[in-house]
């Protein structure tokens, strides 16, 4: 029942927390929006993606390397060794 009441009130207050906060992902797309505007096509898509998987691939780098330790061992359990 705790759990429940945790995960409710953990769901409630990220709804109620002020989206500014996350707004700075916007405001990097919206910069390289407007500069890429004096480009050409080809050279804006390149930008903005690569912006994107900058973005995108942090989190998953910091995950790897702070539980890297459960991930080999699970990669060696799951190979048998």
């Amino acid at each position: 029942m705790k759990r429940l009441v945790l995960l409710v009130s953990v769901i409630v207050l990220t709804l109620l927390v002020n989206s500014t906060g996350w707004a700075q992902g916007c405001s990097q797309c919206r910069l390289l929006a407007e500069q890429g505007s004096e480009l050409d096509e080809a050279s804006f898509g390149s930008t903005i993606n690569t912006g994107i998987l900058y973005l995108m691939v942090i989190p998953y780098l910091l995950l790897m390397f702070l539980f890297r330790k459960k991930i080999i061992g699970f990669f060696k359990q799951l190979a048998g060794k």
